[in-house]
């Protein structure tokens, strides 16, 4: 370190291999800045501790630019980065917005999230699972990727480092209320947080700790008389919710009903649908779902202005509550041909459709398949019980438009609209 405040005089340029795993970027950058506050860093993402191999060309051309830029006179320090990331200079100087579960398929919330705040010029640190074609395209679109694991601290202090704005979501499993743990124990060690905006669930809004443990008959009578407690994920959930409540931290409790997106209404009926039908056990029940583009654009604009929203929940569904039989209607008009509703009978739907092998193969991990099949059997139950019977305000009321209908997801899932071009039988 001495030798280093020795030369402060001279030309400098970091050029950090943002995969170096021997010197982490995450504490070798704010070390160089301290000693040369006004000299460039550049970020190579696809290099690691040796950019000299990884990344040859792109570091010659950093280090001929260095050259010529060093020998002129001093007057702003250059702004030159990877050519896959023009914005990403910029980011070491403003703190990052952290994002999980920003690996989950496109059009998820997490990765719309990613998206819409890059698009307004906010830095963005992706935590994803795994360095896959998934996070390279994020890479490519600005975002800070971290590759971790949300259930090793370790790796969720490294990633929160610089953070001050948090969202927590992560795919449905038997570890999420660890997970979450992990993460606001991490966050209120380090200090300084401004926001945590946490996606939890519709049912919080009636999960008290009083219904929860009345006697079982109690509880299944209230509950609609399908179902005696609720799924292992929205109990998750619920002790969430605690725990950040104790935590102390700035949090922001996202509460959203059904997504129009959800397995029930998309990828589960694509075989149904083919053959114009709409087979759902939900009998004359009404629901409300929300897209998720409403609920990813609410959420961003918590984290660029949380003040107004710290230490609130918010209860969202969609702007309509309706019957399959409207449901049915408004897949016709995404299918372009005629859809007709199949009331089916609730447990011999649960059998045929929530399969855990077929789970196991898109999850591929047992526990999860076997902790997803649960929550999305008992959260059948209480659809077709009428616990999803609500409609609220508070998301038109946030985005300050009306929401997006479940017509308009519909029209823009992937899966429906590979259908609706096929020709049907």
């Amino acid at each position: 370190m001495d030798a280093i405040i020795s030369l402060r005089g001279l030309p400098a340029m970091l050029a950090a291999g943002m995969r170096d795993t021997a010197l982490l970027p995450e504490y070798v950058i704010p070390a160089f800045k301290l000693s040369y506050p006004d000299a460039p860093v550049v970020e190579i993402p696809d290099a690691g501790h040796f950019p000299t191999g990884d990344a040859p060309q792109t570091l010659l051309a950093l280090l001929e630019l260095f050259l010529q830029t060093s020998s002129r006179p001093k007057t702003h320090p250059p702004t030159t980065t990877h050519p896959n990331l023009m914005e990403n200079t910029q980011m070491t100087e403003r703190n990052p917005i952290l994002i999980t579960g920003a690996g989950g398929q496109i059009g998820g919330v997490s990765r719309l999230m990613v998206d819409m705040l890059l698009e307004q010029g906010h830095p963005v640190r992706a935590f994803v699972r795994r360095d896959d074609e998934r996070a390279q395209s994020m890479r490519e679109a600005g975002a800070d990727v971290f590759v971790g694991d949300l259930l090793k601290p370790a790796d969720v202090a490294a990633a929160l480092k610089g953070v001050k704005r948090i969202y927590f979501s992560m795919t449905p499993q038997p570890y999420y209320a660890d997970a979450l743990t992990l993460m606001a124990a991490a966050a209120r060690a380090q200090g300084d947080i401004e926001a945590f905006v946490h996606l939890s669930n519709y049912e919080q809004s009636y999960m008290t700790l009083e219904k929860m443990t009345a006697p079982e008959e109690e509880r299944r009578s209230w509950l609609g008389g399908l179902v005696a407690d609720w799924s292992p994920q929205q109990r998750a959930h619920w002790i969430c919710e605690r725990v950040l409540d104790w935590s102390g931290l700035p949090t922001i409790n996202v509460r959203a009903t059904l997504f129009a997106e959800n397995p029930h209404l998309t990828w589960m009926q694509l075989g149904p649908l083919s053959n114009g039908e709409l087979r759902l056990p939900f009998g004359n029940q009404r629901l409300a779902p929300i897209a998720v583009h409403d609920l990813a654009e609410v959420s961003v604009t918590m984290l660029v202005d949380p003040t107004p929203h710290i230490s609130k929940s918010y209860e969202l569904t969609g702007p309509e509550l309706k019957d399959m039989y409207g449901f049915a209607e408004d897949y016709a008009a995404a299918l372009g041909r005629q859809i007709v509703y199949i009331p089916e009978e609730l447990e011999a739907w649960n059998e045929a459709f929530l399969d855990e092998t077929v789970l196991k193969e898109s999850l591929g991990d047992p526990a999860t398949a076997r902790h997803v099949a649960e929550h999305l059997r008992i959260q059948t139950r209480l659809i077709a019980s009428g616990r999803y019977g609500v409609l609220s305000d508070q998301l038109e009321t946030l985005l300050g438009r009306p929401p997006r209908t479940l017509r308009w997801a519909l029209q823009n899932n992937t899966n429906l609209r590979q259908l609706a071009s096929a020709p049907s039988l």
